[in-house]
């Protein structure tokens, strides 16, 4: 149960990577009051939390219905984190976020930042719904390795929140310097879980290729 927390824990602190989103909330928001910038970031958490908790509940019937299999999914999505993970190492995500984020806010009103890009897709973006639908796959068959992985989501989504009210506060300690050497850490931890992800889809496809 405390090794399922661990991996969901990580995986979903790197994919929605709270700390690198307080520069992109800041600069999306820095026209607005401070009341209006926190009612945006409780909902853009909120958004982002209900299209996550989507796919961590129900992300394998999901591929059922469109009839990919786990193991596949597995595979591919393990590839896609491990890109991720090597974007983070040499400093290609956040500048990539942060352009299109700003590009985004210049066509959306204050009201709708929350949703989109906010919620969709800084959030919940790819690398997260990626991580919701694997992590789902590891552990459903253990109730509290589940559970303990719902928890990890939840935390991360509530830390994401505080990074977000205290994102002013954060500013002043969160120097480019820092965050980039945190990037680079969580992206190796990311890329190791990546590569373990595949490890698993293989070793779930190969019985059926020798059977065959």
């Amino acid at each position: 149960m405390y090794e399922a927390f661990r991996n969901a824990f990580v995986t979903y602190f790197v994919t929605v990577d709270p700390l690198g989103l307080a520069p992109i909330f800041l600069a999306l928001t820095a026209p607005l009051a401070p009341g209006l910038r926190r009612r945006l970031a409780a909902r853009a958490v909120l958004v982002g939390s209900a299209l996550l908790f989507l796919f961590a509940l129900f992300g394998d019937g999901i591929l059922e219905v469109l009839g990919i299999s786990l193991a596949g999914f597995r595979i591919g999505g393990g590839v896609f984190l491990f890109v991720l993970a090597l974007e983070m190492v040499f400093e290609r995500r956040g500048e990539r976020r942060g352009s299109r984020a700003d590009l985004l806010a210049r066509e959306q009103s204050a009201s709708e930042l929350a949703v989109f890009p906010l919620g969709v897709p800084l959030i919940a973006g790819p690398a997260a719904i990626t991580a919701a639908i694997l992590t789902k796959s590891r552990v459903a068959g253990d109730p509290a390795d589940f559970l303990a992985a719902l928890v990890a989501l939840a935390l991360v989504l509530l830390l994401t929140w505080l990074v977000f009210r205290l994102a002013e506060r954060l500013e002043r300690w969160l120097r480019p310097t820092l965050i980039a050497v945190l990037s680079r850490l969580f992206g190796l931890l990311l890329g190791a879980l990546a590569a373990q992800y595949v490890i698993d889809g293989i070793l779930e496809v190969l019985p059926g290729v020798r059977a065959g």
